[in-house]
């Protein structure tokens, strides 16, 4: 699975970098001490960034969800 952010060129390059590693799965706590910042300054930046419009799209291979053209499963295809 990838994960793509659209809009990021809305956004400040603080905001960009608070965008990135939230989406990532980073707590606030991990976010605030990478970027050197207090908390509550990284959720003012994600709520700047919010306000601003980005958008996070999942981009998930058909094979993941088991729709990748091959051969249905056994229990599948018994759906008569």
């Amino acid at each position: 699975m990838q994960i793509e952010i659209r809009g990021l060129e809305k956004l400040s390059f603080r905001e960009r970098q608070a965008v990135i590693l939230k989406e990532s799965g980073k707590s606030f706590e991990n976010i605030a001490k990478q970027l050197h910042l207090s908390q509550s300054s990284v959720a003012t930046l994600l709520n700047r960034a919010r306000s601003k419009g980005y958008e996070i799209v999942c981009i998930i291979p058909g094979g993941e969800l088991g729709l990748g053209g091959g051969e249905l499963d056994e229990e599948d295809s018994s759906e008569d």
